[in-house]
């Protein structure tokens, strides 16, 4: 059996590694796009069924808490099983998610359908991570790992954006979407199956499923630091995906999916675009640069915001958006390298707990004070939240960096 230390084993089924990848990419962007694509059509479905606001508020805790839940207890299962089986299952809870939310007559098909695909999303994200690396081109060194922070990005905007603008083409083809994504997972499930596998099967499986945040020794110090960012990008991501809309619509007076689905895409898909143009950027510079800029988007939204401008609003959640990228970009890049390839799926699925944590937390809290203190408040005080996070990340980078200049000069 190869050592740790050895080069992944490739063992071709079909499709040689370099395809593999690019399928992989694939399928993380199609995941995230479907796990984006039912928020638009909330509203839809409210209107349709006539339930309070509050079963949206269920129905997106209930994915989160899924995928929560898959997250601490299988997201390492791939270092055991494999990669490529572990995707796989993925998938085809994915597809039994989208048929769900296709045939669904009720909210509580939709609470059934966002259960079923938080364990999905959950289960894959780790797995998933780790098989891009594995799988990258040699000529390539770091594109995995660039992916890792673009395919999210990317797969909610394209999710959202693609969803809202099939609904303002036809009204009444709310679950078109759902179907366009079922067929790409069936794809992407034969796809899958012609890949190589990357790592060898070894025991504790079972052990592996107990419910743990795992982070590897030698990484331990380094996220002291930075995982604030990626609460920081991931907090910013549940103010847009939860206020947003609202916050869009007290601006315009106008109730529009496209608008809604526009505001996700400013954010993450700038995010995806910045992650892409800084993939070769040392990671230390990368997390500089992507709090900075969120520091500057979320003042710039706070004034939108108090001024009630829509393009101001909208300009610095482009702004924003940038350092969103950036900045869950220089997390992955500080720590991934820093694990040993068996700790890989566990790490990301630690850094996601983390992140969708704190995607999810301040967005309730955030939901049911805004009926009390008003909108705009809230998503006032969201946004000084974020921006305060992201300095606290500036100064243990201007201290770290303070500390690396006292090192050499006594050396």
């Amino acid at each position: 059996m190869p050592s740790e230390s050895a080069a992944p084993s490739r063992r071709r089924r079909g499709l040689p590694a370099s395809a593999a990848f690019w399928v992989q990419a694939s399928v993380l962007v199609v995941l995230m796009a479907a796990s984006s694509a039912p928020s638009p059509l909330y509203p839809l479905y409210q209107e349709l069924w006539g339930f309070p606001p509050v079963v949206i508020t269920v129905v997106f805790a209930a994915y989160v808490l899924a995928l929560l839940t898959a997250l601490l207890t299988v997201g390492s299962l791939s270092d055991h099983l494999g990669r490529r089986p572990v995707v796989l299952a993925c998938l085809g809870l994915e597809i039994v998610a989208m048929l769900v939310f296709a045939l669904a007559g009720s909210e509580a098909a939709l609470v059934a359908a966002r259960l079923v695909q938080g364990v999905a999303t959950g289960t894959a994200m780790g797995a998933l991570g780790a098989y891009l690396i594995e799988l990258e081109p040699p000529a390539r060194p770091g594109l995995g790992t660039v992916l890792n922070g673009a395919g999210p990005t990317f797969g909610l905007a394209a999710g959202a954006v693609a969803s809202s603008l099939i609904v303002a083409a036809a009204p009444g083809a709310v679950s078109l979407i759902y179907v366009v994504l079922l067929v790409l997972l069936v794809l992407q499930v034969v796809a899958t199956a012609l890949g190589p596998e990357t790592v060898e099967r070894k025991p504790g499986a079972l052990a592996s499923l107990r419910p743990r945040v795992q982070f590897p020794p030698a990484v331990r110090r380094s996220a002291l630091w930075v995982l604030p960012a990626a609460a920081a990008t991931w907090s910013l991501g549940g103010l847009v995906l939860s206020l947003g809309p609202s916050v869009v619509r007290s601006m315009t007076g106008a109730d529009s999916v496209v608008l809604t689905g526009l505001l996700v895409a400013a954010l993450t898909g700038t995010g995806g675009l910045t992650t892409l143009l800084l993939g070769s950027v040392r990671a230390s510079r990368v997390l500089v640069l992507g709090m900075s800029t969120l520091v500057v988007g979320m003042a710039a939204t706070v004034a939108g915001l108090l001024t009630g401008s829509v393009g101001l609003y909208f300009a610095a959640t482009v702004v924003a958006g940038v350092g969103f990228g950036a900045g869950f970009l220089g997390v992955l890049r500080t720590l991934l390298p820093q694990a040993a390839p068996r700790e890989r799926a566990g790490l990301l699925s630690a850094i996601y707990v983390v992140s969708y944590l704190a995607n999810s937390i301040p967005a309730v809290a955030a939901g049911a004070l805004a009926g009390r203190v008003g909108l705009v408040p809230t998503a006032v005080g969201y946004s000084g939240m974020v921006l305060v996070l992201a300095l606290v990340v500036l100064a243990g980078q201007a201290v770290r960096a303070r500390s690396a200049r006292r090192g050499a000069a006594g050396s």
